[in-house]
């Protein structure tokens, strides 16, 4: 057998007589659990787990079985499933552990351990007590400030902080000013269980770069502890374990701090610290009301870790015991930082919650998609406004800055010292000519255009020898977030000496709904295989010349369901007998270009992606999309089309794909991706047309949700090619729990691929697993990883390589590109 035929019966389970069974794994509260496992008590090296839909699939041999269903802090339930010559299905619900159950588990505790009796009893009555079981409407006032620090010794300031920095007469802003950052923010908040919301923002204001400020928003994260996990995927690389929670009992230790009189009731202060800190991750207090088993505050801090940003993250909450059976949450703050190579960046967010209604009347459809609206008069309240609506007082300092910040603002938006601001920025340089471009702003009508450096006109080295390259782009913004945005380029070839260049439009139409339109024209050197290995996309036989004309239009039709169309009408020619630099051909191996006969190419592409259930923000002019629960389904048809302008091609292929990102629970984060492509007809195809297996690069690891990295041969296929990717990182619940290895912040990936090229009956399959560690660069996170790649194959023989892949941290999504 094959090293990897394990793998292959996972991802082709129908193989070798084996049929699927499939379900969803939900709690009590018919909620999907995600990472539940399931196995066979007769056969435990058949498991798998649960998605974060709760959805899990085994494929099992015709024959009888014992099934386990598990999840940590629930009660196992077992299945006898008799498996038939058919698919079957299979769903299964949990319930919690009792408290009584948890009694017997074993714990390196006191055999009286009274904090933890404590938090019991919290627990057994958190479904009444959790303010987030019922549906209510609550007023929030947020403010966000940050303080920066640099590390390094300043010179002194030639001014005094109590002295408004106009009239020192300066025209840049002094440097205290910059070392705050702020944010203000009055909204309206309804819900509804289970996780229902809807924000209104009522007033919004923002000083200075606030990319840094967590939680101006309430639709992103929610700290609810009387939930098993939260779910705080823009903070924490994987969902966080609860202390208030059945499974927070095993997860955690707890010990009896204080105890003391408050207002005629007994107050216990509880200390909190993990058992395991690869799925624990809080530590701090909780008071609880004693008798009335009520939670009164709680103060728990993430340490470095699994944080996507910060160094550390403290919550702080306070609650008031509503009728003494409701926890109501009256304030949280926040408090968080990062530490940079020569900064200190010390963050705090405080969020007040006033005015609750508990029985609230909302319309069938209130909450949808739609989880949060800003109008634009929410960014254009006055003074006035806040003054009545602020809800936290400001400090002294924070005074004197929104003074200094108003004041600079209102003088920096005169007519006068604008035209000073551009005429410095329009003012040509010898820097700007040699490296940077030459840049003219109009700030009245929104516009700017740029000429090209010099370094980006010369170009010593390319496929034709060294040409000369001039370019330039112009740029347009309306108020309503329209965009113009225009290149165009001339090129002069000194070994061929032949013209080139190109020019393209892109016209953004409908900020909301993503509206595009783009027009390009283009006489220039093309590539065949575009996505090709870095060992081969520079080759000569990868390119052709082509005259091109390309129109495309982008639009999202309805929430999560974006659609696009292109037509592309194309000249192409054979560059052969161009002249080339051939000096580094030895070092470098080139070949010849492809011959053939010019022809003419009328192209029609038309495509789609769904994602169900997709959440969005809406401001003035433009949609923030939140992300969804669900995968991405996508399709492209591709159509050559024959005799128009005498176009020469006739093909038609069509592909389709699934992908999904989604969390394991306390396990990690998956990833997959899968497609199958055909040409439909494929009556008269030409080189460029063709879809192409990209082979594998030496020493760096390709995105393996797109490419594979033991594949060494580029495969032309018309027919049928089946491709499947995963890709699973830990993000510490393995590693962390070697002792002391969290400090090292270096978590594990695993994953594999298989693909089935018809045409020459081509199977390849792989597995990896590797190590990737996290860095801090400027303000930007930094991830290193390195890998070993097992791969085989019905035409390879088993092989291992080693890989390395370099990534950055996109500051929207707080994703990773895999």
């Amino acid at each position: 057998m094959k090293i990897l035929s394990l793998f292959i019966l996972f991802l082709f389970g129908s193989a070798y007589g084996q049929r699927l069974l499939n379900g969803v794994i939900t709690n009590e509260q018919n909620l999907p659990l995600a990472g539940a496992e399931v196995f066979a008590k007769n056969s435990t090296e058949l498991r798998t787990v649960a998605d974060a839909n709760g959805y899990f699939e085994m494929y099992l041999n015709p024959g009888e079985y014992y099934l386990v269903f598990t999840a940590e802090g629930y009660q196992d339930r077992e299945l006898y499933l008799a498996m038939r010559d058919q698919e079957a299905r299979r769903d299964m619900q949990l319930f919690p552990m009792k408290l009584s159950d948890i009694q017997d588990v074993r714990v390196t505790a006191k055999k009286t351990n009274v904090g933890r009796d404590k938090i019991m009893k919290v627990v057994e009555k958190r479904e009444q007590i959790n303010p987030w079981n019922y549906p209510h409407e609550v007023d929030v006032y947020i403010k966000a400030t940050e303080q920066r620090e640099t590390v390094v010794k300043e010179k002194k300031e030639n001014h005094r902080k109590d002295q408004d920095p106009l009239e020192e007469g300066q025209r840049q802003i002094p440097e205290w000013l910059n070392k705050l950052q702020l944010v203000e923010v009055q909204l309206h908040r309804s819900y509804a269980p289970p996780n229902q919301v809807k924000e209104i923002r009522n007033a919004y204001k923002a000083l200075g770069d606030v990319s840094q400020l967590y939680y101006t928003t309430t639709v992103k994260s929610n700290f609810n502890f009387f939930e098993n996990l939260l779910h705080l995927d823009d903070l924490h690389q994987t969902p966080v374990s609860s202390p208030i929670s059945t499974p927070g009992i095993i997860a955690y230790k707890y010990r009896l701090e204080e105890k003391y009189e408050e207002n005629g009731r007994m107050i216990s202060k509880i200390k909190i610290t993990p058992r395991n800190t690869a799925t624990s991750t809080m530590e701090g207090y909780i008071w609880v009301v004693d008798s009335l088993w009520l939670v009164q505050k709680l103060d728990l801090t993430m340490n470095k870790g699994n944080l996507l940003i910060y160094d550390y993250f403290r919550i702080q909450q306070e609650y008031s015991l509503q009728g003494d059976s409701l926890c109501v949450l009256d304030k949280q703050t926040l408090t968080y930082g990062v530490k940079y190579k020569n900064e200190v960046s010390q963050c705090k967010t405080e969020a007040l919650y006033s005015n609750y209604n508990f029985q609230p009347t909302y319309a069938k459809k209130f909450f949808n998609a739609e989880v949060a609206v800003t109008e634009q008069a929410a960014y254009e309240r006055d003074s006035a406004y806040w003054q009545q609506k602020r809800a936290i007082a400001l400090t002294d300092e924070e005074i004197r800055y929104i003074r200094a910040k108003d004041s600079i603002r209102d003088y920096f938006n005169r007519k006068e010292y604008l035209d000073s601001v551009d005429a410095v920025f329009n003012k040509i340089t010898a820097l700007k000519i040699l490296w940077f471009g030459v840049d003219h702003r109009n700030r009245e009508t929104k516009e700017q255009w740029t000429i090209g450096s010099l370094a980006s006109t010369i170009q010593p080295i390319g496929i034709g020898g060294p040409r000369v390259s001039p370019s330039f782009d112009y740029f347009k913004k309306w108020q309503d977030e329209r965009t113009l945005d225009c290149y165009t380029r001339i090129s002069y070839g000194f070994m061929n000496k032949d013209w080139k260049g190109d020019t393209w439009w892109k016209y953004r139409f409908d900020p909301f709904h993503f509206g595009f339109f783009r027009v390009g024209l283009n006489h220039d050197f093309d590539v065949i295989r575009g996505f090709d290995a870095i060992t081969q996309i520079y080759k000569r036989d990868n390119f052709f010349e082509s005259t091109k004309l390309n129109l495309n239009l982008e639009y999202e039709l309805f929430n999560g369901f974006y659609a696009f169309v292109n037509t592309q009408y194309t000249k192409r020619r054979s560059i052969e007998g161009y002249q080339f630099l051939n000096g580094i051909d030895e070092t470098l191996p080139n070949n010849d270009p492809l011959a053939f006969d010019p022809y003419n190419a009328f192209i029609f592409n038309v495509g789609a992606s769904y994602t169900p259930g997709q959440r969005y923000m809406r401001e003035p002019y433009r949609k923030v999309v939140l992300g969804s629960a669900y995968p991405t389904f996508g399709f492209q048809f591709e159509r050559g089309l024959p005799h128009i302008l005498k176009s020469a091609v006739d093909h038609a292929y069509l592909q389709f794909e699934i992908m999904q990102n989604f969390k394991i629970g306390t396990i990690g984060t998956s990833s997959y991706r899968a497609s199958v492509g055909k040409f439909l007809s494929a009556r008269a195809i030409y080189e460029p047309d063709y879809k192409f297996q990209r082979r594998s690069d030496p020493i760096w690891f390709s995105n393996p949700l797109y490419s594979f990295q033991g594949f060494d041969t580029t495969l032309r296929t018309t027919d049928y090619v089946f491709q499947a990717h995963y890709v699973h990182h830990d993000n510490g619940a393995i590693l962390n729990k070697i002792p002391y290895f969290k400090k090292t912040r270096v978590g594990l990936v695993v994953g594999g691929g298989a693909m089935y090229v018809k045409e020459y009956n081509w199977q390849h399959y792989e597995l990896l697993a590797g190590l990737e560690r996290n860095f801090k660069m400027s303000r930007k996170r930094f991830r290193i990883g390195v890998y070993s790649v097992v791969s085989d194959g019905n035409q390879i023989a088993p092989k291992i390589g080693w890989k390395i892949s370099a990534a950055l941290l996109d500051d929207r999504s707080m994703k990773w590109n895999f």
